[in-house]
């Protein structure tokens, strides 16, 4: 009776899932989404301390409780800018518990039941790599670990051994526990040669792709522990992970082996071909930006990285009040793959009450543009370069992008000219459309807000 209230709970637990994932869909939902999932996770909790036999019980509530302080606690102090990086923290540490279970059940693991077995060292090898990669991803975006050149073919030969050797632990048909610790050293080795190489710009992708294989090993420990909502959690979770790389893969016009296997991203780019230096940029102040934006019809706001650092949200709110009460149209043009995750720019500006109507994906701003006043880039750069489009040399040559030089006047709002991530000069700062605004987003934002009021 026990274990059917359990499986019973465990069914609830995953339907919830599946629903909050869906209310997360849309911005309006989101919040109770959130709410939703995290109602199946609580049930599902509960529900695995009526399991028969279960003991260490205040071990558990001890760990339960410090995940739960350090969470809480990570989440209400992290900033904006750095929620890539605590996403890939949190998957890292998914990963090291599927391994450290693998490594804990590896004693108990009946000689000879080759799937369980196979279920085991998945788990081990999957967790391994996805916790020493996701740390790797989060120190490269948090600038403190650079790219380092690795040649792939020995990342393949470390990942054939470590395979070969969980084969052979299979198969030997008696305990091996210092090869099984072998298997992890040479995991974890495998995970640092797998991300080490890849640019700064793929990070996000890179991320989403670790996240769907630690789905992957907590669907392997659910088989495991014959645990349902563990399974069915990994699956999702696996799955969402699979796909949202596969959609910023294409939002970059590439494949993912190419962001997988290739060096594009790299921070040591090299500037656009036809950009020399005798080629200047031409520069405005916040007077003569406020007028074009004040005696304009139509405004696109492009936000960017720089947006986030800046923590400017909400000055570019108050801009585009102040910008509407003078009767201009202003909307926002949103890059699938701006800032540091997907779908970040749309929670900074959520976060500042921004009306989610108002954020327009790629393909349906860029059909605007042409009959857009001015479009004032803040922050963005990578995702804005014409050299996408007009330059064949250029590496980020063919990836879908804001094509904001269509536009009758841009402005760019940055602190300088400093490449974007993929380390390459942006030809839209010398297109003769273009005015450069230097300085902090919000200072000038709110410098803008001002001007324009006066107006």
């Amino acid at each position: 009776m026990i274990l059917q209230i359990i499986d019973i709970c465990y069914l609830v637990a995953v339907v919830l899932f599946i629903v909050g994932i869906k209310m997360m869909s849309h911005p309006d939902s989101a919040r109770k989404g959130n709410s939703t999932a995290l109602a199946g996770m609580i049930l599902a909790i509960l529900a695995s301390f009526l399991t028969p036999g279960l003991d260490n019980l205040a071990l558990i509530l001890i760990a339960m409780a410090l995940g739960t302080v350090g969470g809480l606690y990570s989440a209400k102090t992290v900033q904006m800018t750095a929620m890539p990086q605590l996403v890939s923290f949190f998957n890292g540490m998914g990963g090291a518990a599927a391994a450290l279970i693998g490594l804990v059940e590896y004693g108990d693991l009946p000689i000879g039941d080759i799937g369980k077995g196979a279920v085991l060292m998945s788990s081990l090898v999957i967790g391994s790599v996805s916790f020493s990669g996701s740390l790797v991803a989060m120190g490269k975006l948090q600038g403190v670990l650079k790219d380092i050149r690795i040649n792939k073919m020995l990342g393949f030969v470390v990942l054939a051994i470590a395979v070969g050797l969980a084969a052979y632990i299979l198969t030997s048909g008696a305990p091996q526990p210092t090869l099984i610790y072998v298997l992890v050293v040479l995991s974890l080795i495998y995970g640092l040669m797998f991300v080490y190489p890849i640019g700064g710009a793929d990070m996000p992708v890179v991320i989403s792709l670790l996240n769907s294989l630690t789905g992957v090993t907590a669907a392997t420990t659910g088989l495991l522990y014959d645990n349902k909502v563990m399974l069915m959690g990994g699956i999702l979770v696996g799955s969402a992970g699979i796909l949202l790389t596969l959609l910023m893969a294409k939002a970059m016009n590439r494949s993912v082996s190419n962001i997988l296997f290739t060096s594009f991203g790299a921070s040591a780019g090299t500037a656009a071909a036809g950009q020399d230096g005798d080629q200047v940029a031409k520069e405005i102040n916040s007077y003569d930006s406020s007028i074009l934006l004040a005696y304009a019809k139509r405004v696109v706001i492009v936000p960017g990285y720089g947006l986030a650092v800046a923590q400017a949200q909400h000055a570019v709110h108050d801009l585009e009040k102040i910008l509407e009460e003078k009767g201009v149209e202003v909307l926002y043009g949103i890059h699938p793959v701006a800032g540091r995750m997907p779908g970040h720019m749309n929670v900074l500006l959520a976060e500042s009450d921004v009306s989610y109507d108002k954020l327009i994906e790629m393909d349906d701003i860029n059909e605007k543009f042409p009959n857009t006043d001015v479009v004032m880039v803040i922050g963005a750069n990578d995702v804005v370069n014409p050299a996408a489009n007009d330059d064949p040399s250029s590496p980020i040559y063919g990836m879908p992008i804001l094509e904001v030089n269509r536009a009758t006047n841009v402005i760019v709002i940055k602190r300088s000219m400093s490449s974007g991530y993929a380390g390459i000069q942006n030809a839209l700062f010398f297109d003769p459309k273009t005015r450069m605004l230097f300085g902090d987003a919000k200072k000038v934002l709110n410098e803008l807000v001002g001007e324009v009021k006066n107006m």
